[in-house]
């Protein structure tokens, strides 16, 4: 398996960990790889859901969001 070079990864969603995770799976199953960046704040305040990011590489980036985009519209027909 290709190991993915991460260290220019752009995000394409932000907000709670489970929504994260919904996404993770979305992209995942598009065959577009995935990251998911956590926030420093569930340590220093774990009572508040802390915001977490969905990185992808560059070259996946457009793929990514519009599959987001994609979802996003079926969601608030």
């Amino acid at each position: 398996m290709k190991e993915e070079d991460y260290s220019k990864a752009i995000e394409v969603f932000s907000g709670s960990p489970w929504e994260a995770e919904i996404i993770k799976g979305l992209l995942e199953s598009n065959d577009i790889r995935c990251v998911i960046k956590d926030g420093i704040m569930g340590t220093l305040a774990p009572y508040i859901a802390p915001s977490v990011s969905v990185l992808v590489t560059e070259d996946q980036y457009e793929a990514a969001t519009e599959l987001i985009r994609s979802r996003n519209e079926k969601d608030t027909d």
